[in-house]
């Protein structure tokens, strides 16, 4: 949302230097809500914190005669502070000129004591740096990691080989690889000299902000088509009447008509930022909890408006164009291009470790066709959670997670007419099938056959 032109002139200063739509961040926020998991995708968008989707005792077994011998993934950081102050600074600002006129509720009085501790712990640790929460959910996934492929990390452990460990330098996917790699050498102590220092790509890992992708900047900056759909989305009658619910439960009706309705809209998505982000910074404001202030409908559609920035931005976005995930082409082949280097014999590399961001998961798993990533949405038909699957919180929650595992079979051991390699895919650890143009080495199987991927994927 864009500054209004003229704030009521009982708004003060402070807010009119910060009414920015959400601080002007395009993500959804995962948050902390009143009676909720703090995994609802519905409520928290690309903010919610990470939980395992898969359950091992239910996973596939690799056909008889098949070994691990290479994983590699790509993860996003784990649950991390916002980048800034912004939203927060709107919503005192507007708690303060309401509390100067008399005007806030009981529930609007207990408001800002939350967001000043909220904006505490976010400062204490640096703003956009990784949570407590964030370390502990890249050390247990890699923990899971290490328990599923116990024959794999033992080989790695025995015959020395390296764990090469990428980022895209950016200070939270730096610890986020040192927090799994952690989680790894404490499930095998073996591994501790074997873990490669961490490494930045960022035309691998941070790809949307380099020149080679100047026509995706120009896409979020100057795209018509774009910023019609998002201005339809927001400026539907839902959205105002969300914003005015939320201002009634806080403010007396004075000072609610005494706002603009862009300047409800904007306070109201700040808090929803705030809100999504309480929850990942559990560890260091445990007290925190902003679910009493906004309903669950609110939340909800505030969610949405945030996943439609997503879903256009970074996702399947307009039917017939793939400017917001072509861009991910040179991450998926690499992928290919470590598992084909092992299969090939050219590697001695036992695992490759990739630490990135929301802006490269969702792209990829577009470009891929992962589940709930595959409909774009058609030009005269606007994204909507009833037209399409798409929900921030399960495409790239934090700490979201693609996994490619390589097995050995009998070709690749001396002889044999199967297969010399297969590759099975976790997502967010859950066992994953590729597009349906890819064909599994038997029906409902989650095993690949290495060539048969470079065949589907068009590097046959």
């Amino acid at each position: 949302m864009k500054p209004s032109a003229a704030l009521s002139a009982t708004m003060s200063v402070a807010l009119a230097a910060t009414v920015l739509l959400g601080g002007g961040s395009a993500s959804a926020r995962s948050g902390h809500g009143g009676g909720h998991p703090d995994g609802d995708p519905y409520l928290y968008g690309t903010k919610t914190p990470y939980e395992p989707q898969g359950r091992p005792e239910q996973y596939e077994r690799a056909p008889r005669g098949y070994l691990p011998v290479f994983t590699e993934n790509v993860a996003r950081h784990g649950s991390r502070a916002m980048t800034d102050s912004e939203d927060g600074d709107l919503v005192l600002a507007v708690l303060g000129a309401a509390e100067q006129r008399g005007a806030l509720t009981r529930l609007g009085a207990g408001l800002a004591p939350q967001v000043r501790t909220l904006l505490g712990a976010a400062s204490a640790i640096g703003y956009g740096n990784l949570a407590g929460r964030g370390v502990r959910e890249h050390r247990e996934t890699a923990l899971r990691m290490e328990q599923r492929l116990p024959e794999l990390f033992r080989t790695i452990a025995a015959e020395r080989e390296p764990v090469v460990v990428e980022t895209s330098g950016v200070a939270r996917t730096v610890a986020s690889a040192d927090a799994f790699t952690s989680g790894l050498t404490e499930g095998q102590p073996s591994l501790a000299g074997l873990v490669r220092a961490p490494v930045t790509d960022k035309n691998l890992l941070y790809f949307h902000k380099q020149p080679q992708n100047a026509d995706y900047q120009a896409y979020l900056a100057n795209d018509p088509d774009l910023a019609a759909v998002l201005a339809r989305i927001e400026g539907g009658p839902r959205t105002g009447q969300a914003a005015r619910h939320v201002a009634e439960r806080l403010f007396d009706a004075g000072f609610v008509a005494s706002m603009s309705a862009e300047d409800r809209i904007g306070f109201a998505r700040a808090l929803h930022q705030l809100y999504s982000t309480a929850p990942d910074l559990h560890d260091e404001a445990p007290a925190v909890d902003l679910g009493p202030f906004l309903t669950d409908r609110d939340a909800q559609w505030f969610a949405y408006l945030d996943d439609a920035e997503e879903f256009y931005q970074k996702g399947p976005g307009f039917a017939g164009r793939t400017i917001t995930y072509r861009m991910a082409q040179p991450l998926l082949d690499d992928l290919f291009a470590e598992a084909e280097a092992k299969a090939a014999g050219r590697s001695h590399d036992g695992a490759v470790l990739r630490f990135t961001h929301a802006e490269e998961i969702e792209p990829l798993a577009a470009l891929m066709g992962l589940p709930g990533s595959t409909e774009p949405a058609a030009p005269d038909e606007p994204y909507t959670y009833r037209n399409d699957e798409w929900r921030g919180g399960q495409v790239s929650p934090m700490a979201a997670n693609i996994q490619w595992d390589l097995y050995a079979g009998s070709r690749g051991k001396g002889g044999g007419t199967s297969p010399a390699y297969l590759v099975r895919m976790l997502y967010n650890e859950q066992e994953t099938a590729f597009k349906p143009s890819c064909k599994p080495v038997a029906k409902g199987s989650y095993f690949y056959d290495l060539d048969e991927l470079r065949r589907c994927f068009g590097r046959a």
